[in-house]
Parts: C-alpha cells; structure tokens; sequence
C-alpha cells in the first residue's frame, strides 16, 4: 500500500485491480464481502458498479475507461490482465514517447479469424457483420494489454452508452476506434512470450514491458510461475523510480 501510493505521488503511476460484483443476494455474499474488506486494508482496487462475468468484459472495459477517466487525469489509461507479467518502468518508458501526441492506441496489434462455429473459444456471434466466413478482423490490440491515451479514453467515457459490444473485449475496443483518427502503435515488446524469449530479450538489452503464454491468452499455471518468470525476465527494482515524470 505505501509503494503504491509513493508511486502515484512521486511517479503520477496509479495501480488498481479492476473489478465488478459478483451478482449475488442484494448487499453482496462472501465473494463481495472478502473483497470489501480486503480493499479497505489495501486501498489497491477500483470496484466497479459492474457484475462480473467472461461474457460482461466489454461492458467492465467500457465502464472502466469511464470510471478511471472521472477519477484521474492521465496521459494514458491501460489495461492488463492479472496473469500477465508486467514490468512497469517499461511501460511508463514507452508510453512516454507518445506523450505528445494525440489519439494513440498502443498495444500488439493482430487480426485473428473472425469464428463463426458455435461452441468455440471466442464464438462470433455477429459474424456476419464481418464479411464472407473465413475473413479476420480489423487490426485491434490484443487483450492482455494495451493503452489508449487520454483523448480516447474520454472519447470511450462520453459515448459509452452507444458503443456496440462484440463478443470479446479487444475486438469492441478496436471497434471502438477503428473509424476514428487514431494511430495504432504495434508495440511488440507488450506481447513477448514467457522464458526462454523473454529471457533472452532481456540479456540482450530489451527488456520486454509484458510477457504472457498465447497458449493460455496469459502466463500458464501464473500463480505457480509468476515469480520465477519475474526473477529471469523482470527490470531491475528501481527501474519504475528512475522514469522521467
């Protein structure tokens, strides 16, 4: 908690966990409740007036950009998931080199195939509205991480209510931008694979900002490996502290 809130007034760097409600009983069960309480002991999470689930995500993204954007002015507003290994001080170092520019999306920009096939990981069910079966969509950023500056963040915030949600989060937000002017930064060192890449990267000079398995859509078995992902491919302790503000 005091890292934290050092971060935030010496480095202008605010952290929080995400998260909604479980969409239990009126006031909460036991899932709400822990949460509750653990939020008071470590003033590290940003609750949302949102019910939790898989199928919820672009509603909680859309909620998110409105509830950060109306809490803190930032430059950049970003999104990781929390089995993705972070390294922090890289990404303030990157983002900072688009400080000065308007409009800017920011993440590892793909364009996967558009499913149509019922029963499948990531189903579209408005595949239609994307051509012929078999065509892919649009570059977005993929999900695990990305930044949007703060123009676009606001832009999120004012016309929430009117952005259509695509069955997966990254899809909505790349639709979300796609017909605006905006520049897509394809940013590879947010979507570096977990050692040895990483790893190597890293020995090499370039220490990658976040590092995940695509096989799992993030670090695989993360609570087990995490740390020791950190200890080979993580910036040193005082990189974060050493960023230009």
């Amino acid at each position: 908690g005091e890292k934290l809130r050092r971060l935030e007034k010496e480095k202008g760097i605010v952290v929080r966990f995400v998260i909604g409600r479980s969409g239990t009983a009126e006031g909460g069960g036991a899932a709400d409740r822990a949460l509750d309480a653990e939020e008071a002991e470590n003033k590290d999470f940003l609750r949302l007036d949102h019910v939790e689930g898989y199928h919820e995500l672009s509603s909680k993204t859309r909620i998110y950009f409105a509830t950060a954007v109306a809490t803190w002015d930032a430059d950049f507003y970003v999104k990781v998931d929390d089995d993705v290994h972070l390294n922090l001080g890289m990404l303030a170092t990157r983002l900072a080199k688009y400080r000065a520019r308007p409009r800017v999306y920011v993440g590892c920009m793909k364009s996967g195939p558009v499913l149509s096939q019922r029963g499948v990981k990531y189903h579209e069910p408005e595949y239609w509205k994307f051509g012929d079966v078999g065509n892919k969509y649009f570059r977005h950023a993929t999900g695990q991480i990305y930044a949007v500056s703060k123009d676009l963040a606001a832009y999120i915030s004012v016309n929430q209510p009117i952005l259509h949600r695509f069955a997966n989060e990254d899809v909505s937000v790349g639709a979300w931008l796609i017909g605006l002017e905006v520049e897509h930064v394809d940013d590879r060192s947010m979507c570096c694979a977990t050692p040895p890449d990483c790893e190597w990267k890293k020995r090499a000079g370039n220490v990658c900002v976040a590092s995940f398995d695509w096989s799992c859509s993030g670090v695989c078995r993360s609570v087990d490996r995490m740390k020791l992902i950190h200890d080979a491919c993580g910036e040193d302790q005082a990189a974060v502290w050493g960023v230009a503000t």
